[in-house]
């Protein structure tokens, strides 16, 4: 199944928290290496939809999911799947940037320490090589082991971004990770993640139109009907046809700017 060029596979997928349906029936095909926007007005259940691509939404008490998640063709909800694994493979970036109250360098080398690699060399170059990877490296290079709390709040999201690279995961999921940043720090986050395309598949939640009409391959729109009614998918697909051509109305009403 997940030779057809597919990371992800969403087959009628609903998402509870406890007897509230947040999601319904979603169906979501993602792209190996590329970049999928996921839109849509607050409150339609982006960030929910993104955290069932890492099982994020175990956290809530009374989440569940019906349907089906696939990922490399393997259903990630099945109960002997690992989590552990998941997690490693399907890395997360948050809305605010979260680095650990640690130095620069302890903050990257977290996450392999965690899965057992201790030899000093070997950190060195994870360390150095994520830094780089995330655009980073030559602004922190003779700082490493000063606070990461002491970056600003752009170099902070390159380190969290660094943080997820560090593992060697296949997929990023980003929710709104520009919206705390300056027009200058996103550009610098949206030039990132354009390079780091080529390797990883990388999903992203944002309010910012613009934003996912200029980085992503593909967008998905969600939206609710009415207050209280779980978020569906109206439209998906290419994103320049999503942005010039949607083919529903209420699409159309959203990117515009008339609702939301």
């Amino acid at each position: 199944m997940h030779e057809n060029g597919y990371k992800f596979e969403l087959e009628e997928m609903d998402l509870y928290y406890g007897d509230f349906k947040v999601l319904e029936d979603v169906n979501l095909e993602i792209k190996k290496c590329c970049i999928t926007s996921i839109i849509g007005p607050s409150g339609c259940g982006k960030s929910s939809a993104l955290r069932c691509l890492n099982r994020m939404n175990d956290l809530v008490d009374g989440a569940r999911i019906e349907g089906s998640v696939v990922l490399d063709g393997e259903d990630i909800y099945d109960r002997n799947y690992s989590v552990v694994g998941l997690r490693k493979r399907v890395g997360m970036v948050f809305q605010k940037p979260n680095p650990f109250p640690k130095t620069i360098y302890d903050n990257v080398a977290f996450g392999p320490r965690l899965y057992g690699i201790r030899d000093r060399e070997t950190l060195d170059g994870i360390v150095e090589e994520s830094l780089k990877s995330a655009a980073l490296f030559e602004e922190v290079k003779d700082k490493l082991r000063t606070s990461a709390l002491a970056l600003s709040g752009g170099q902070q999201q390159r380190l969290c971004i660094a943080r997820v690279l560090a593992v060697q995961p296949e997929v990023i999921l980003l929710d709104e990770p520009c919206s705390a940043l300056d027009p200058i720090a996103t550009q610098r986050i949206e030039d990132l993640l354009s390079d780091l395309k080529t390797r990883y598949t990388i999903v992203i939640v944002t309010h910012n139109m613009q934003q996912a009409a200029r980085l992503s391959d593909y967008t998905a729109f969600f939206m609710i009907e009415e207050q209280g009614d779980p978020g569906k998918i109206v439209e998906y697909g290419d994103t320049n046809t999503i942005f010039t051509k949607p083919t529903d109305e209420r699409t159309e009403r959203y990117i515009t700017g008339r609702f939301g």
